[in-house]
């Protein structure tokens, strides 16, 4: 018998139960199928960040280089040392 998957007040207190408890126990995979969700973009949050002058130049050059919204490279830049942090704390 599957145990019951509690109610959750918010979308963040429900990943922290995920986070620490299998699915498995909650959830019958068997019946499971496959589904694409294509237009599916994950939360965003706009912050204001303050960066000199010369920093912001920089990254538009490098963006216009590869083609790209500065903004976009920048969460590209942050995703990635985001990870590496991660990765030498465990």
């Amino acid at each position: 018998m599957k145990k019951h998957i509690p109610a959750f007040k918010t979308e963040a207190e429900e990943r922290r139960f995920w986070q620490t408890h299998d699915s498995s126990e909650y959830v019958d995979w068997a019946g499971a199928e496959d589904v694409l969700m294509p237009r599916l973009k994950p939360s965003t949050r706009s912050i204001s960040l303050r960066l000199p002058e010369a920093m912001v130049e920089e990254l538009k050059l490098l963006a216009n280089k590869r083609d790209v919204p500065y903004q976009s490279l920048l969460k590209v830049f942050l995703s990635d040392r985001i990870e590496a942090e991660l990765q030498t704390a465990r």
